[in-house]
């Protein structure tokens, strides 16, 4: 497999299936995201606090691979044989958000994002996957987008932050409440 083959350098690259677009495209920007979620949550793994979570890590990464590939197809193209996201994939993320709900701390305040460079890392990701979320529905609001990739990157993102607060525990690092600032 080459790396170059030029075929992008008027600006244009190749869906699944072979259609031509602008690399400006809102698809190719949507999944362009998901493909930068994918490298944040890669960070994410490497962080020493998550030695014990990296299968799990590399399963959603094993996911978003599948979103990208369902993002890259044209909608309607039944040729192309590409992964498939299924409803237990988002309830597999729902078991974990749980598991890790049970085990902290009742929420009562906004936490401010920070304390920790790996806890910075997974919040950084959960903005992209949020990102990731409005742009992909904003690609369904023009062209068919199969729903199970939006819920599931709403699910995501949640597990995302209920991670950054567990890796914040387990360092040891006292989250900062968000204390908004009132006019008297």
């Amino acid at each position: 497999m080459k790396i170059y083959t030029k075929t992008g350098d008027r600006g244009t690259t190749s869906l699944f299936g072979g259609k031509r677009v602008s690399k400006a495209d809102l698809r190719i920007d949507t999944y362009g995201t998901v493909d930068e979620l994918n490298s944040w949550i890669g960070l994410v793994r490497d962080q020493e606090v998550n030695q014990n979570r990296k299968e799990l890590l590399v399963e959603i990464q094993d996911r978003l691979f599948t979103i990208g590939s369902m993002l890259a197809t044209e909608p309607g193209n039944t040729k192309v044989n590409i992964p498939t996201l299924r409803e237990s994939d988002i309830q597999y993320l729902e078991k974990e958000i749980d598991a890790m709900d049970a085990a902290l701390p009742p929420m009562r305040f906004f936490v401010l994002p920070g304390g920790h460079t790996a806890v910075s890392f997974c919040h950084l990701a959960r903005t992209v996957c949020r990102r990731a979320e409005r742009l992909t529905i904003a690609l369904q609001a023009t062209e068919e987008v199969n729903a199970l990739v939006i819920q599931y990157l709403n699910r995501l993102s949640d597990y995302l932050f209920m991670l950054s607060r567990k890796m914040a525990q387990e360092l040891k690092i006292e989250e900062t409440p968000w204390k908004p600032r009132m006019d008297e």
